[in-house]
């Protein structure tokens, strides 16, 4: 199938489009492997593949949560370091792993927008079904900065609530 890119300058599908230059192809081709990058973390994450889903990350990447500081521990930038813990921890704390659905992606340039949604059954009896709004940077093929947005409430409630 051929690429084309439309007159509002996205990257599509169709013969109703122009053809794109070489330069132009290679940026759509560009925020396809983003795209990809992007699915293969949540699909290694949604595996149990931390690990794996670890490797997509640059080494000096950064994990935003939303959430006011103090009101959820997990609210704030993270280091990769940081969220390699927080991933573990949450792997740990359920019965069989989160599942990660991703219901959506846009992307433009080096940025990758999803909409994603959480199962996981933890062993405490609590079930974890979240949905998220991601924003990922990407750089030289790889996750460079994540900022998450995601119900705080039920963050508390599911995890950290005594």
């Amino acid at each position: 199938m051929a690429v084309y890119q439309s007159r509002n300058n996205a990257c599509a599908t169709g013969a109703t489009m122009l053809r794109l230059t070489p330069l132009e192809m290679e940026v759509c081709m560009n925020i396809e492997q983003n795209k990809a990058v992007a699915l293969e973390f949540f699909a290694r994450f949604s595996a149990n593949d931390i690990a794996g889903a670890l490797d997509t990350m640059t080494g000096d990447a950064t994990w935003w949560i939303a959430g006011k500081p103090g009101s959820v521990p997990v609210a704030g930038t993270q280091s990769k370091e940081r969220i390699a813990r927080i991933f573990d921890h949450m792997v740990r704390e359920t019965k069989d792993g989160l599942r990660m659905t991703v219901r959506s992606v846009t992307a433009e340039g080096d940025r990758v927008a999803l909409e994603v949604e959480s199962y996981g059954e933890l062993k405490n009896g609590r079930v974890y079904n979240q949905q998220y709004h991601a924003v990922i940077v990407m750089r030289d093929g790889k996750i460079s900065a994540v900022r998450e947005y995601l119900d705080t409430q039920h963050v508390f409630d599911v995890w950290f609530k005594s």
